[in-house]
């Protein structure tokens, strides 16, 4: 009896030999553009981060996009940044290169018409032109002040036609060179909120009084007032916090009274507490964070300590917001759900 093949079983193996066949060759590249990179990059960092002007990232094809991904980082951790697209750059756009600005060039080959021809005119325009290229002496290469040098590279493309090695490595040079000036800047996570202020990475590199609820949105009693008369009086649209924050007669933060505090009363037949004060029933001394602090702080506090409302307070320990855990949705790590 002949043996039953499962051909798209079979077709799926060999399609995941071949993806990871890519993957190999590729990291292989990297590899050796690790092993062979110098102290062209140190000196490329240093150019940049002494650099006045604008940094302008250019290329064609394939290592444009790079340059625009990297122009990008760049941004990101603190370099002024820009892409030029060298095809453009030759028609007109080099108006926008002045004394004082550097201009990283990518190319693979150190040949590509487009970059090559920008050399003389950089070099008029008074700009510093730094090189990412496979050799330094390259047309590119040679026309440098600066070139790092990549080395021979095998195309994981098995017709070796399409860039992709090269534009991995390309790519992950220019990462080292960016993060590199980041370090030598000595750039901060507080500075790199600055420019990430947006989504739920800007939201937790932001401060606390970023996203605390406060005014209205935050119910404060003394400790002296009764439970029932806070209550009613700290109804409507506040409601939505779930957390009354108590101070004493001089405004400082004495604890905090919860919804589920208010359930528990009831649950230990202690409902004769809801026309005492509510300071002999609020959680005394509870746990807070200053005005200023990181939204990462907060987040920690949160999540070790499991708790769902955490008081904010100005320097003299007068609240004057609350952080709830349903403003933190999808900040805080995966764990089991927080309680009061």
């Amino acid at each position: 009896m002949a043996l039953l093949v499962d051909a798209p079983r079979v077709a799926e193996l060999e399609a995941l030999d071949f993806a990871r066949e890519i993957l190999r060759v590729e990291a292989e590249a990297l590899e050796h553009v690790r092993d062979r990179l110098d102290t062209s990059i140190a000196r490329a960092a240093r150019a940049i981060l002494d650099c006045d002007g604008n940094v302008l990232v250019t290329g064609m094809g394939k290592a444009g996009l790079v340059g625009h991904k990297l122009a990008g980082t760049f941004c990101s951790t603190g370099t002024r940044a820009f892409p030029l697209h060298a095809a453009d750059a030759v028609h007109g756009d080099l108006g926008r290169v002045k004394r004082g600005d550097l201009v990283l060039a990518l190319s693979q080959s150190g040949e590509t018409e487009e970059v090559v021809r920008l050399v003389p005119s950089l070099r008029h325009a008074g700009a510093v032109l730094v090189s990412i290229t496979s050799r330094s002496t390259s047309t590119l290469g040679r026309g440098s002040n600066i070139c790092i040098e990549l080395g021979p590279i095998a195309e994981a493309d098995p017709l070796g036609l399409a860039p992709s090695s090269s534009t991995t490595a390309m790519m992950a040079v220019g990462d080292a060179l960016s993060l590199l000036v980041a370090w030598m800047r000595r750039f901060t996570a507080e500075q790199f909120a600055i420019y990430h202020p947006g989504g739920s990475l800007g939201r937790k590199l932001g401060r606390v009084e970023d996203l605390m609820r406060s005014g209205r949105m935050v119910r404060v009693a003394i400790e002296s007032e009764p439970i029932r008369d806070v209550f009613v009086r700290l109804g409507g649209a506040r409601r939505r916090s779930g957390a009354v924050l108590v101070v004493d007669h001089e405004g400082h933060l004495a604890g905090i009274f919860t919804d589920s505090d208010l359930a528990r009363l009831f649950e230990n037949h202690r409902e004769g507490l809801i026309d005492r004060p509510i300071g002999e029933a609020m959680t005394r001394d509870p746990l807070r964070v200053a005005v200023g602090a990181p939204v990462a702080e907060a987040i920690e506090l949160m999540q070790s300590r499991k708790i769902s409302e955490l008081p904010v307070v100005d320097p003299q320990d007068r609240p004057v917001g609350l952080i709830d855990i349903t403003d933190l949705i999808g900040l805080l790590p995966a764990d089991p759900p927080l309680e009061d």
